[in-house]
């Protein structure tokens, strides 16, 4: 039995913060944000919307486009640094927004992997029969833990929420292979106490490594070659690191979709939200191959290949 993507929704704020704005509360302009990061402007949250907030419109919009109800889900898994509180767990939250009684719920913390860790999770949930329908939700309200004194990472985040239906889909479809990995030794580079700590050449430098890396293993491990790759969906945290792992594949830039430039970095909703942006868009159709790979504080990693379809 395969597991694969049937439904997907997102939820973008309104309010849009664009470097030119920045310029006007930290010591910098928009050229030096531009081409060190590709971000020209992120999305921030209003104060009354919460993480669960985000995660519910997602979700919704997800069950819509599956064609599934609530009470069909089976298990919820929200993926976030950002919780509305300590606990209960945003995907408890979450079940009762929707109304999904049968589903068992929980959160997992593996920052900008996170919902790669999600989605792995309900693969194993989906192949063993043990579940039919899982929700995995990358949500995160960055705006609350960013300083915005720090001119380091100030510029970096934004909020906002995607989400994935998970079901059993036809043969040859789904995920065809993953990897997970984490680096506790590295925790020092990024971190949170009350606002996000980052050191940024340390994490740029295991980024470019571990990205790179991670795309082409799953790419070997489900049988493929990297002319069979149709898109490459990496974390939106860096263009640069980005880049790097484009140039690792050997893919033509139209291949890699890119919105960090319209949302900056949402830690683990940035995956689920360029996905859903590509569908949108037209450019991931029936029988493509894709690439999801992320990493982030842990330090963690992940990346799946995946042939799209029912």
């Amino acid at each position: 039995m395969n597991a694969g993507i049937i439904g997907m929704g997102s939820y973008i704020p309104e309010k849009i913060l664009a470097n030119s704005d920045l310029e006007k509360m930290v010591d910098t302009n928009d050229e030096w944000i531009r081409t060190r990061t590709g971000i020209v402007e992120r999305r921030i949250a209003a104060e009354t919307v919460t993480t669960s907030h985000m995660a519910r419109h997602a979700a919704e919009e997800a069950l819509k486009d599956a064609g599934i109800k609530a009470e069909d889900l089976d298990m919820i898994v929200v993926a976030t640094v950002t919780p509305d509180n300590p606990f209960p767990s945003v995907a408890c939250q979450l079940q009762d927004y929707l109304g999904a009684k049968n589903a068992v719920a929980m959160d997992v913390s593996a920052a900008c992997a996170g919902f790669i860790y999600g989605i792995v999770v309900a693969k194993q949930f989906i192949e063993t029969g043990t579940y039919k329908n899982v929700l995995v939700v990358g949500a995160e309200k960055l705006s609350k833990i960013t300083d915005w004194n720090d001119r380091n990472t100030a510029v970096l985040f934004g909020d906002g929420a995607g989400a994935a239906i998970l079901s059993p889909v036809s043969e040859g479809r789904g995920i065809l292979s993953f990897e997970l990995g984490s680096d506790g030794t590295g925790a020092k580079h990024l971190y949170q106490n009350e606002f996000i700590h980052m050191n940024g050449r340390e994490v740029f430098k295991f980024a470019v490594r571990q990205m790179g890396e991670t795309s082409l293993s799953v790419v070997h491990k489900a049988g493929l070659t990297k002319e069979d790759v149709d898109f490459l969906i990496p974390h939106q945290a860096n263009i640069r690191i980005m880049e790097a792992s484009r140039e690792r594949l050997e893919l033509p830039k139209e291949k890699m979709i890119v919105t960090i430039d319209k949302f900056g970095n949402t830690s683990s909703a940035s995956i689920p939200m360029a996905l859903k942006e590509a569908l949108k868009d037209g450019k991931i159709k029936e029988d493509h191959t894709i690439v999801l790979v992320g990493f982030g504080g842990g330090l963690t990693w992940g990346a799946l290949a995946l042939r799209w379809g029912r």
